[in-house]
């Protein structure tokens, strides 16, 4: 019984169905450990129907210093804040700048 509660606390977390991923592009890291994620979709207008960029910035927990200025990175939704501005953690590196 505890083998198998030692094999579930050491296997690789992967991501869950529920769970909530965004791509951006990082405009600053010159905070410790944060880094600042431009988040960009595309919305309908109501009126007339043209597709519009709407972006946000994101703040996110990056615990290596790993992300730079123009990195295009993935970022997960973690399910309390982590201050009072971060809500996602750095999860991988996408493309380096180059």
């Amino acid at each position: 019984m505890a083998d198998d509660q030692n094999t579930q606390a050491t296997a690789p977390a992967e991501t869950k169905a529920h769970e909530r991923l965004y791509t951006g592009v990082v405009i600053s890291d010159k905070n410790d450990k944060t880094i600042v994620v431009r988040w960009q979709r595309l919305a309908k207008h109501p009126l007339y129907k043209k597709y519009i960029r709407r972006d946000k910035k994101l703040h996110a927990h990056d615990e290596n210093n790993d992300a730079h200025i123009g990195d295009r990175v993935e970022l997960l939704e973690v399910s309390r804040p982590l201050s009072k501005t971060k809500r996602y953690v750095l999860k991988r590196i996408l493309e380096r700048a180059k």
